[in-house]
């Protein structure tokens, strides 16, 4: 019973499925059999006989000796596998990849180092990131509730594009339903029943929606806003809106802990006074980041001394070609 209550609900391909169970064919020859996946989308029997299998910690230590990579102290390997996990640490080997193997002379030991520096620069790059995301939010904030009133964005004629802002107030919504517990959304529940000014509503927005909400601002807005933050500059509201969405997918990066080196990203738009072009690159990010920094001081004198430190400190196992920074870079990122 419980078979058949697998076959309906999942809707497999029953004969396909018995034809391989018998021998008549294999998972390579049987891309009939497709089984819906409980988190969406499906997967057949090829896929799961090409899926990797489990490993141990030692056989995934193996693994990457036979590769060729060099493991000069075993123990520390082992160590390292067990808090980061291969899959984790074998992203940074991709730079060392030559076809199945690795490039001779790599080492375990660098390449530990590289997803060290890796991690640590995450971790600046972030709380650089989190300053910007404010200063947006204050200033969208206080701007559209200054022309509109403190609940003007609730009304899509204040808008550019009408049919997104159907999205805007569903995932404002699904918001609050997340965090109605937390006191101040409980407040504006409870007191003004669930309506919210702007200023508290865009602390529940992420950096994408707040990315979105400037976007979708009339252009007159958008170009007003933008001489408003950052005046005197040639940051015009068309590079605005690719920097913010830029910096949405870096932020999301970051915030999952995913690997910034040797990766590459959205190009960002260049302003109309830049000497040099932007790219897909680490660098190019962190040029935007060095940009959209509310805080000049901040920025020179303690955001980049830290990137300039974590750098040499790592100088002798890292690659800066891959993130993207060229000899200048110092001088560039200079506000």
């Amino acid at each position: 019973m419980r078979l058949v209550k697998f076959f309906l609900s999942s809707r497999i391909d029953t004969f396909a499925f018995f034809a391989y169970t018998i021998g008549i064919r294999t998972p390579r020859t049987s891309p009939r059999l497709r089984v819906k996946c409980p988190m969406g989308g499906h997967f057949t029997l090829r896929d799961m006989a090409d899926m990797k299998k489990w490993a141990s910690f030692e056989e995934q230590m193996e693994l990457l000796a036979q590769r060729g990579c060099v493991i000069g102290d075993r123990k520390f390997c082992l160590e390292a596998l067990k808090r980061t996990s291969y899959y984790r640490l074998s992203a940074y080997l991709l730079p060392f990849k030559d076809g199945d193997r690795y490039t001779e002379g790599t080492t375990f030991e660098r390449v530990h180092q590289i997803y060290e520096f890796d991690r640590k620069l995450r971790t600046l790059l972030f709380s650089a990131i989190e300053e910007i995301e404010v200063f947006f939010r204050v200033q969208v904030a206080h701007y559209h509730a200054k022309k509109y009133g403190e609940r003007g964005y609730y009304d899509a004629v204040n808008f550019r594009e009408h049919n997104r802002h159907g999205e805007l107030m569903a995932r404002l919504k699904k918001e609050v339903d997340r965090n109605k517990k937390v006191p101040y959304v409980k407040h504006h529940i409870e007191r003004y029943d669930g309506s919210f000014p702007l200023w508290v509503a865009v602390e529940l927005f992420s950096f994408g929606t707040l990315a979105k909400f400037y976007a979708d601002m009339h252009s007159t807005d958008q170009k007003q806003l933008s001489k408003i933050m950052y005046p005197g500059t040639s940051y015009n509201n068309s590079v605005l809106k690719s920097w913010l969405q830029c910096l949405t997918g870096l932020r999301n990066v970051c915030a999952h802990y995913g690997r910034l080196y040797y990766r590459p990203f959205s190009t960002p738009k260049p302003p109309a006074k830049i000497e040099f072009d932007l790219k897909n690159k680490l660098f190019d990010m962190t040029y935007v980041m060095r940009s959209l920094h509310p805080k000049e001081e901040s920025w020179n004198n303690t955001i980049l001394p830290q990137i300039t430190a974590l750098i040499e400190q790592y100088e002798g196992h890292i690659n800066l070609g891959y993130i993207g920074f060229p000899p200048d870079w110092e001088e560039k990122l200079m506000k």
